[in-house]
């Protein structure tokens, strides 16, 4: 529509009637002459509006999902958080019952061997001091912990102490190539000396080429001049192979630790040695050899043949 003279004088005439209609709308009430046209335009786009209306709640719920969603995927996440801890003290609860146990076998080991020892936890591992294999625990001079002290487990042999500090120590492992101890065979009593060859097995010269060693003999620690740095009797490892004697002075053997030293945990410090020399006492029993199922012969015996009738 052009924006003439005219259009506007009939813009201006449609406002007029249309005040004058809500005037008298409003001072009619109930009674309004437009009551009847208010009805018929009620009638008219009712079905408009209810069609809108359907077509506008659809959005307004899933508005209202949306913002309820959120409440929901809040609880789901608080829901998750509380689990997940869950789970952490679950696994919490598993390490300690792990530890438990270790400290029981520590304990055991100990008193078989009667030795005097302070319990200690491995909080690194790693170099120090130019060494290769080692590891630091949480005690130290201030809990009675010397240099060249033994220091073992639940297993067995773990390494000695190199270095003292007031609340921490340095254990050189017995897997290190520079570690050496003094080893005593089971029964037999032959002597060798053990040294570390990283995470490989032992090696152990035993003094007398001529021993008889076999697979599966085991190895305890002999002992140092007052007791430093080993006392004697902690188990070693067991001997895996027997290199071919070549008429030596010596025979060497390879002997797997005991002690798992790539997960180490709780460890014990000897800090008092036994009153006598445990010997063998400290070794676990060995497992009896499966007993060899008995063999069942059938023995068949062929029944007379029937003598022919005449």
């Amino acid at each position: 529509m052009r924006d003439t003279r005219e259009s506007r004088l009939l813009l201006v005439l449609l406002i007029a009637i249309a005040f004058a209609l809500i005037t008298v709308d409003i001072r009619g009430g109930e009674q309004s002459p437009l009551d009847g046209v208010r009805h018929a335009a009620a009638s008219a786009f009712g079905p408009v509006e209810e069609g809108v209306a359907a077509a506008v709640d659809p959005v307004g719920d899933a508005v209202a999902a949306v913002r309820d969603s959120g409440d929901r995927s809040n609880r789901i996440t608080e829901l998750e958080r509380e689990n997940t801890a869950l789970k952490q003290r679950l696994g919490s609860d598993d390490r300690n019952r792990g530890r438990l146990r270790e400290l029981d076998e520590m304990l055991k080991t100990a008193g078989r061997g009667q030795y005097g020892i302070k319990g200690a936890q491995v909080i690194a591992i790693g170099a120090a001091q130019g060494f290769s294999w080692t590891i630091t625990v949480d005690i130290g001079s201030d809990d009675g912990v010397r240099r060249d002290m033994t220091v073992l487990n639940g297993d067995g042999l773990v390494g000695r102490v190199t270095t003292v500090g007031p609340s921490t120590a340095t254990v050189l492992l017995a897997s290190d190539p520079k570690f050496t101890v003094g080893t005593r065979m089971e029964k037999t009593g032959e002597l060798g000396f053990a040294n570390g060859q990283g995470d490989r097995s032992l090696r152990v010269e035993l003094l007398n080429g001529k021993a008889v060693v076999h697979e599966g003999d085991r190895l305890v620690t002999f002992g140092s001049s007052r007791d430093k740095p080993f006392v004697p009797g902690v188990p070693v490892g067991e001997v895996t192979r027997v290199e071919p004697a070549a008429g030596g002075l010596t025979r060497t053997l390879q002997v797997r630790p005991f002690v798992g030293f790539s997960k180490l945990d709780l460890v014990g410090v000897v800090v008092q040695p036994p009153r006598e020399e445990p010997r063998d006492t400290v070794l676990p029993p060995k497992p009896e050899a499966p007993k060899p199922t008995p063999t069942v012969t059938v023995t068949v015996t062929p029944s007379p043949s029937a003598k022919p009738q005449d």
